[in-house]
């Protein structure tokens, strides 16, 4: 027989009270309230909440009814409130966790922060849902690929995944199009700012990459990016990078950014391979002509320096001559002062030494003899002309 059907008239519910009527105002539930028609309902002022322990009490109580009276009622009560108990243990239990070597626990009470736990070992948080907990392994280094997508062997720089075009595709400061995948490698800092900060840390991280890296190959030339610039590329990117992130407050590191591939863009390959080419003509012309400046112009600089010398050479020599000329008359001016006749007379000497010194000469002295003409071989004398330049001799003749 069921518990409401007692055969009396007079129904009873497990919380042992009266089924007799509708109005009845003694109808009474586990937790002390009255029934539809008691004067606590709505007409009497608001009881005090019971505290745990009157609750338990009268729970058990009510418990009471779904057993026959007896020993093995009361046995039955026992039991539910040892699994009532057992299942509130369970609950507390669940809030036993473990930090494990390199991990960060953010302890969150209904939502809102409450401690970052970074010591290892066995913990404990209110269960849930009061406390609940959010870990990272902040000592990983968690890797991001940008502009493809797809595993990178470790050591290597070949991907083998599939292109990103949107991600990858990059305009160079020359207005050429790069073809650039890269990778990030990045751990977690701050595992509060990480939960709290931002919601979607991997996507803002792939926004930041992309805005950073475009930001300075928009300011490289793509001849640089493909050969020789790479790396000064990637650590440009990683220090703007950082920066965003830090002013995010993102909790995140950012440990390396490596370029996997720079290639020029398939569409303009060929382009690209002529404007290269012509740059090479062009290098090599300027290479050929910068040789032939610099074996022509020393030479030049030479023949100028030894032109100079000569120059300066030929003045001294001439102002060397013109002062000994001026000092020469000078003494020469000096003695005709001191002494006039006898400067004349050997200046007059030696004048007519040197223009006749050369000259055939015939002394004729008319002392001896007057009226007499002396012979004078004349004819000879012409045939006899100096050929070697010595002076011919002279002919003296004296009278007789």
């Amino acid at each position: 027989m069921s518990w409401d059907d007692n055969g009396g008239g007079k129904g009873k519910n497990p919380w042992g009270s009266n089924n007799s009527g509708s109005g009845g105002g003694n109808r009474k539930n586990p937790w002390g309230s009255g029934g539809n028609g008691g004067g606590n309902q709505n007409g009497g002022g608001r009881r005090p909440d019971p505290d745990m322990e009157d609750i338990f009490a009268r729970v058990q109580d009510g418990m009471r009814g779904f057993f026959p009276p007896g020993g093995n009622g009361l046995g039955g009560g026992k039991v539910i409130a040892l699994g009532v108990i057992a299942l509130l243990g369970l609950w507390l239990a669940s809030g036993l966790y473990i930090i494990n070597p390199g991990e960060h626990a953010v302890v969150k009470r209904f939502g809102a922060w409450v401690r970052t736990v970074d010591s290892e070992g066995l913990k404990y948080h209110l269960p849930t849902p009061i406390e609940t907990i959010a870990k990272f392994n902040v000592n990983e280094i968690r890797t991001m690929n940008v502009g493809f997508t797809g595993p990178v062997g470790r050591g290597t720089t070949v991907s083998t995944g599939r292109d990103v075009p949107e991600e990858s595709l990059m305009l160079t400061s020359d207005f050429n199009i790069v073809d650039l995948d890269f990778v990030i490698q990045w751990n977690i800092s701050s595992a509060e700012d990480f939960v709290f900060n931002i919601q979607t840390p991997e996507n803002t991280l792939r926004k930041v990459a992309q805005s950073a890296i475009r930001e300075v190959v928009g300011q490289t030339r793509m001849f640089e990016i493909i050969t020789t610039e790479r790396g000064r590329v990637a650590e440009d990117a990683k220090a703007i990078m950082q920066q965003i992130l830090n002013d995010y407050k993102s909790g995140i590191n950012i440990t390396q950014v490596l370029i996997n591939s720079a290639e020029v863009h398939p569409d303009v390959q060929n382009a690209f391979q002529d404007v290269q080419s012509a740059k090479q003509d062009a290098e090599d012309v300027q290479n050929r002509a910068q040789a032939y400046s610099q074996d022509i112009l020393p030479k030049a600089r030479g023949a100028a320096s030894r032109i100079r010398q000569e120059a300066e050479a030929y003045k001294q020599s001439v102002i060397a001559r013109a002062s000994g000329d001026a000092d020469r008359f000078n003494s020469v001016l000096s003695a005709y002062q001191s002494g006039q006749d006898v400067t004349k007379e050997r200046m007059y000497i030696e004048t007519m030494e040197s223009v006749l010194k050369n000259a055939q000469k015939i002394i004729m002295d008319d002392a001896g003899g007057k009226g007499v003409v002396p012979y004078l071989p004349l004819n000879e004398l012409n045939r006899v002309a100096p050929a070697s330049g010595n002076a011919a001799p002279s002919t003296t003749n004296k009278g007789q």
